[in-house]
């Protein structure tokens, strides 16, 4: 059974807590694992790191097909060029890549999307 979550809310860094409860609530109700329910988490951190301002970001997910799909944005081409920067010579990008299975992009909506996978034990 596909379920998608669509949640919008302001991209500054008081809100990201609720990202985390919403996601935490998808990794109780699909049983996810841990280890992926975390990985998920360091994700999203990064990605709403990118950003910090007043205007929505928009967080969709959904777990179909033994993989947990999400996708973050819009971005501005300056904020997804902090994903090639990060602290000391960690970039996000690198951080995404490597608690995810893919990491993409796209334009639509009038922005960039970063959309990423992550493969879950089929339940």
């Amino acid at each position: 059974m596909s379920e998608q979550i669509r949640l919008s809310l302001p991209a500054q860094e008081d809100f990201r807590p609720v990202a985390h409860l919403v996601i935490g609530g998808l990794a109780a109700r699909r049983d996810l694992t841990y280890d992926v329910l975390e990985d998920l988490q360091v994700a999203f951190d990064a990605l709403l790191a990118c950003r910090e301002d007043d205007e929505e970001i928009v967080v969709t997910l959904s777990v179909d097909d033994g993989e947990v799909r999400a996708s973050v944005g819009p971005f501005t081409r300056e904020a997804l060029a902090r994903l090639d920067r990060g602290p000391g010579e960690l970039p996000l990008r690198r951080v995404l890549e490597t608690v995810c299975d893919a990491v993409d992009f796209d334009e639509r909506d009038g922005g960039s999307y970063v959309d990423v996978r992550k493969a879950v034990a089929a339940g």
